[in-house]
């Protein structure tokens, strides 16, 4: 069984569902079994991938939003309880070998560190093999990949590293080993690549191919792809195209100076998804090379979600700027234009591109309520038992069904109890009806709600409401059932992309269904909704393995820290002791560092000379840099930050050697919330995934490291703090 999943694609984004990119993998795919027009996801990444390995519906597994914004209440606090076991664990116990390549993003906050514990890291929910990242998203170039559960560094010394294209070579090693050292024994290999989700990182000569592609315009590809749409007959005959939203400018109306930002970061997102669909169609043909395709169930979901609305109306270099609620200048973008793409930035393309994306449905990820943030196109292959090859399926379903079809594929029934307890029952139905052929479906009725943004199908209609705050805005506080609210209707079996509301002429039965989606949200955890701009949010915080400390002593055994494990130094005064053992002079190298190339700050020896280096998104660079080198021998070597006081506050910095102050120097700008998103980290003696400053990748520290002492020397009171977590949730959604 080869199961992939890909991250932020719209249901318009693949050609084999009429998009513009192609995707001759997936078309391979459903040329050789069957393409499905009604699957659905769950408007996010962690909760979608939590539905998908249980077989359960998100909030009931805990999962109510991604790991990042987590609260503790049960629908919301990203435990997944051991009463719901994965499909690896189930497929394991029955004789698999189980693989997972790419991104995981369902381990707690909490749990990410070295400390662990690691029962919700792959390989304690189920799988033998995992090699990927842990995180929301990762540079392509420099990722912060995990084999197994130890951090390693694969790009070092390649300039041609992809993380793509490395997660295809793990798999088809593991998936060769397995068949070859183990013969008959069958394998399920979860192939969840973090592409595309920015930085929509892919080799130039991919992106190159699209040049000039969308030079016309978000209005005018969404039109194309609804017209191929059509063709194809992957959308049926009388589907209307929903119109762009107000909120989205149109392309006639943007500024005609930023347009080529535009076009080029549309390039780039097309160039990574074609560059993703071919290391995909690497590890099926090396399936097919070991003679294995025809008895293989290949299960390819186009998207965790519909496209990402989060690199805002103009786009996006620094992903980090915009995660702490910094808009980008379209003036940096166009001189920077160079970049996208390249390992130099995190770039994310604009809003209308994500609308154009989803195309013909409204809105996109996040929204929970309308297909643009729920409808995936899904291929699905298995040439022994589907005769019907090339055929369309257009059954509704829901991510909660793959692994109930996994189950029946494999004559497999789910255990009552795994390791002595009780599990839930399954919330997913087996697909496994549809191989034979199209009908009414087995799933009558499926909920749906991400941040307030909810919906209710049953019987062909579903019931939506959109809570109403935008995907690309920063966080924003409404009241559930204010007046920003509308609860709409829409009758699907005739309306295939909800555009016509009937709630006016139907509503008795708009009553009825709002009254099904409480039941739902009831049984499942969904409540209490939450709205990620609630001021009272703080309150229902989830655990932080640092606990209360302000004063942490790091060692060079500390390597690939999770930011939220660290100390924090961010909107406060603080200070950073180094005690070292200088051998040989000059020393050199990273002391210790936090962040990356987009946003952190590093203590290193720079031939011999302490060296304080705070990087703010990439674009402002400060270096205070002692005299003089360090003499052989022992050495405390202390940097102190007075800050101005408020959010991102500026501050002066003084660099001390052995007791004596030698240089001092300003930052103007700090950065307020987090460092980075993509999975950079605190380091001592070396530097982890992209370097902060300007130099080469680790840069080990060639002096003896006693340790670090990070600690904060004042505390910035309860409303910045406040505006610390409401940052948190914020940068949390626009990474997600």
């Amino acid at each position: 069984m080869l199961l992939v999943l890909l991250d932020d694609v719209g249901f318009g984004a693949h050609s084999t569902f009429g998009g513009p990119v192609p995707t001759p993998a997936c078309q391979a795919v459903a040329d050789r079994g069957l393409r499905y027009n009604q699957f659905h996801t769950t408007a996010l990444c962690s909760p979608t991938r939590a539905a998908l390995l249980t077989g359960r519906n998100h909030h009931a597994v805990h999962m109510g939003g991604i790991t990042e914004i987590a609260n503790s209440f049960p629908g919301y606090d990203s435990a997944i309880p051991p009463e719901a076991a994965t499909v690896a664990q189930v497929l394991r116990m029955s004789g698999y070998a189980t693989g997972c390549f790419g991104k995981w993003h369902l381990a707690p906050g909490w749990e990410q560190g070295p400390a662990g514990p690691f029962d919700r890291w792959p390989t304690g929910l189920g799988f033998d093999r995992f090699y990927g990242v842990l995180g929301a998203e990762a540079s392509q170039f420099e990722p912060p990949v995990y084999d197994q559960t130890t951090p390693i560094a694969p790009y070092v010394g390649r300039d041609d590293y992809h993380l793509t294209e490395d997660l295809a070579d793990r798999a088809i090693e593991w998936i060769e080993r397995v068949t070859a050292s183990a013969p008959g024994k069958p394998f399920f290999c979860y192939f969840s690549t973090p592409a595309v989700h920015a930085p929509h990182h892919a080799p130039k000569e991919w992106i190159d191919r699209f040049a000039g592609e969308f030079d016309d315009g978000w209005d005018a590809l969404r039109e194309r792809i609804f017209a191929e749409q059509r063709r194809l007959g992957v959308i049926p005959d009388g589907t209307r195209l929903t119109p762009r939203p107000e909120q989205v400018p149109a392309w006639d109306e943007y500024p005609e100076r930023y347009r080529p930002i535009a076009r080029r970061l549309m390039e780039c997102f097309a160039g990574f998804l074609a560059h993703t669909d071919a290391q995909i169609g690497r590890v099926i043909d090396a399936i097919g090379r070991l003679g294995l395709l025809d008895d293989t169930l290949v299960i390819y979901i186009t998207g965790d979600n519909g496209a990402s609305a989060e690199g805002t109306v103009h786009g996006a270099w620094s992903a980090p700027a915009f995660q702490n609620g910094f808009q980008e200048d379209p003036e940096w973008l166009l001189e920077h234009i160079d970049d996208f793409g390249t390992a130099r930035c995190e770039n994310h393309f604009n809003v209308g591109w994500a609308w154009a994306l989803d195309s013909p449905f409204q809105w996109m990820k996040q929204v929970a309520s309308h297909f643009g943030g729920t409808r995936n196109g899904m291929a699905l292959s298995w040439p022994r038992r589907i005769g019907d090859a090339g055929a369309l399926r257009t059954q509704f379903h829901h991510v909660i069904d793959i692994a109930p079809t996994i189950y029946a594929a494999a004559g497999v029934t789910p255990p009552a109890r795994v390791n002595g307890i009780t599990q839930m029952p399954l919330d997913g139905v087996s697909m496994e009806y549809t191989f034979a052929v199209d009908g009414p479906s087995a799933r009558t009725t499926q909920y749906f709600e991400i941040l307030g943004n909810r919906a209710i199908y049953h019987d062909g209609w579903i019931a939506s409401c959109f809570h109403g705050r935008l995907p690309w805005v920063r966080v924003q506080g409404y009241e559930f059932d204010g007046p920003q609210e509308h609860w709409e209707l829409y009758d699907i079996r005739d309306d295939f992309s909800q555009s016509v509301d009937l709630a006016a002429l139907h509503p008795e039965l708009l009553v009825a269904m709002q009254d099904r989606f409480d039941e739902a949200a009831s049984r499942c955890g969904v409540y209490p909704l939450r709205d990620p701009g609630s001021p009272f949010w703080g309150e229902f915080s989830v655990p932080s393995s640092l606990g209360e400390a302000t004063a942490v002593t790091y060692t060079a055994s500390h390597v690939r820290m999770p930011e939220s494990s660290v100390v924090n130094l961010k909107n406060c005064s603080w200070r950073i002791t180094a005690e070292i053992d200088v051998g040989i002079a000059p020393a050199r190298g990273v002391i210790a560092c936090q962040g990356g190339t987009m946003a952190g700050w590093s203590l290193y020896l720079d031939d011999g000379r302490p060296t304080y280096l705070y990087n703010w998104f990439g674009k402002e660079l400060t270096f205070v840099s002692a005299p003089h080198a360090l003499a052989v021998g022992g050495h405390f070597v202390v940097v102190e930050f007075d800050s101005d006081g408020g959010v991102g506050p500026p501050g002066v910095v003084t660099l001390s050697v052995d007791g004596v102050a030698v240089v001092s120097g300003r930052v103007e700008r700090t950065v307020p919330i987090v460092f980075s998103m993509s999975g950079e980290t605190f380091d001592v003696g070396t530097d982890t995934g992209s370097p902060v400053g300007p130099y080469p990748h680790l840069f080990p520290c060639t002096a003896t490291i006693r340790g670090v002492t990070l600690e904060r020397l004042s505390e910035p009171g309860a409303a910045i703090a406040a505006a610390e977590r409401a940052g948190l949730i914020e940068a949390g959604l626009r990474a997600q």
